[in-house]
Formats: structure tokens, C-alpha cells, sequence
């Protein structure tokens, strides 16, 4: 399977997958803003109670998908990353987190009651930290 763009559930696409077939993976899920948000005539609601609970199974996929010197880049915000990276400890195992990719920017309003959030993070996770690309 090479350059497919896939709409829908993913869940059921991954479980179709079979194992160890994906050198890397980056995912960038909901963050969780509590508000509706639109890309064109999409929307959607992005507020969920428990964000790692919703994404667990595809993360399970993702991990059993991965070859053994596979990566796994997690996109998310300051909303989540903390609750994320501990489920991703437990999917991944502590000891293959890798790294956080802080992607900083300088755009959008800046409120007066409290810090900007200026950043994202990027969770990078490997299936085996002796053996990665």
C-alpha cells in the first residue's frame, strides 16, 4: 500500500494492516480545544472527556504496525501532551521516548490574563531504542 489517503475510521483500516509494516508515523489528533472546529465545509467537535482514552486504540495500532526500528511522531498541544505522553510511556515503554520536538511559533492573539501558548509538542517515540532510524 503506497500513497493512499484514506477517509474514515481509522481503527478499522490500521487492524487491516499487517504487522511490522511501517517505518514511521506521524499522527496530529484533535487537541482537544473544546470547540468546533472547520477546515473548508468539514467540522467537527474537538472535545473529548478523555483524549488518550479515545486515542488509544490507534495507538495500539500504530505500535503494533511499527517495524522494530520504527519512530512515532505525536503531535499534540499544551491541552493534552502531559495525559498523552504518559499513555504513550505505557504503549511505548518509557524507555523508547526519545525526545519532545518543540515547535514554536509567533502568530495568532496574545490575551492579557495569562501566558501565550506559543508552542506544540512532538512526542518522538521508537519501537526499540537500540535500533531506530
Amino acid at each position: 500500500m503506497r500513497n493512499q489517503i484514506v477517509l474514515g475510521d481509522n481503527v478499522p483500516f490500521l487492524k487491516s494492516m499487517g504487522d511490522s509494516t511501517v517505518n514511521l508515523i506521524y499522527i496530529d489528533p484533535p487537541f482537544n480545544t473544546g470547540k468546533v472546529q472547520s477546515r473548508g465545509d468539514k467540522k467537527y467537535d474537538d472535545k473529548f472527556d478523555d483524549l488518550p482514552l479515545y486515542l488509544q486504540p490507534s495507538l495500539y495500532e500504530s505500535h503494533r504496525l511499527l517495524h522494530p526500528w520504527g519512530s512515532l511522531f505525536f503531535h499534540i498541544d499544551y491541552r493534552e501532551v502531559h495525559y498523552c505522553k504518559i499513555m504513550l510511556d505505557k504503549i511505548f515503554g518509557r524507555e523508547n521516548f526519545m525526545n519532545e520536538i518543540i515547535w514554536a511559533y509567533d502568530y495568532g492573539g496574545r490575551p492579557k490574563n495569562k501566558w501565550p501558548a506559543k508552542h506544540d509538542s512532538i512526542l518522538w517515540y521508537v519501537k526499540n531504542r537500540d535500533n531506530y532510524t
